[in-house]
């Protein structure tokens, strides 16, 4: 990650260094190397969540009764029995988890409605809430992510709720993510709804396409951290991860 939360856009392949690393395709071999090598890597391909321009246009009802005719066939495939009692309703009960629950997140109609309020109290220090407890999905496996996420700002003559601040954490990390695209998220949101630049995001958390698979690593956490207006200066930044402990 750069300074102020900006995504590294280059990807390698076989060596080589290109910004657009589809164009650059010239077999399947390189297909499949490129598809293990995002995987494997955590390589983030784009700063928005990538959504086609159509993904709204069902209703949520018909694209759990798709996801449940799909996830069934899956199920099917891997040879299990959906006749037992416990798994005959797996299909549909994953498609409600998703649409409903861990991936919610992905429509816009569940963005958190936040309404902003005069700083009566004349509070000009930076405002933390640490230790946000979030669950999220790697974008490469499907598997999940989970975390805790450090904010901060400094009012400018405006406030939010404290639950806000949680209810933005969870919109951004309720869809497959991947941490820097989370942590910027979460950061440009903030700056958006306070109206201010001056916010600060820190976000530590386990991947279990880490240390259920590949590397099969349980011991390693990933740090991700976002610094906008005040809080580039050295004082105020290291005030911060202070108080959350880092």
């Amino acid at each position: 990650m750069k300074k102020n939360g900006t995504l590294l856009g280059d990807t390698y392949i076989n060596g080589k260094d290109t910004h657009n690393p589809i164009h650059s395709i010239s077999s399947n071999d390189d297909m499949l190397h490129l598809i293990e090598t995002i995987g494997d890597e955590h390589i983030s391909t784009s700063y928005d969540t990538p959504l086609r321009s159509d993904a709204f246009l069902m209703a949520d009802e018909v694209k759990i009764q798709e996801i449940e005719k799909h996830f069934r066939e899956i199920m099917n495939i891997l040879g299990l029995d959906l006749n037992d009692d416990s798994l005959k309703g797996t299909p549909h009960r994953v498609a409600k988890m998703y649409i409903k629950e861990v991936f919610s997140g992905l429509n816009p109609k569940n963005k958190p409605d936040i309404k902003l309020f005069e700083n009566k109290y004349k509070y000009n220090e930076m405002l933390v809430e640490k230790d946000i407890t979030f669950y999220s999905n790697c974008e490469h496996h499907f598997v999940p992510i989970i975390g805790k996420a450090h904010v901060a700002y400094i009012s400018n003559g405006q406030v939010i709720g404290l639950s806000k601040l949680n209810r933005i954490v969870q919109y951004f990390a309720k869809r497959p993510q991947v941490q820097e695209r989370l942590t910027v998220q979460i950061a440009e949101e903030m700056k958006r709804v306070l109206q201010c630049e001056d916010v600060a995001v820190v976000i530590d958390a386990v991947h279990l396409c880490v240390s259920s698979r590949g590397i099969q690593d349980v011991s390693s956490s990933t740090l991700t951290a976002a610094y906008h207006g005040k809080f580039q200066n050295e004082a105020t930044r290291s005030e911060f991860l202070k108080y959350i402990g880092k």
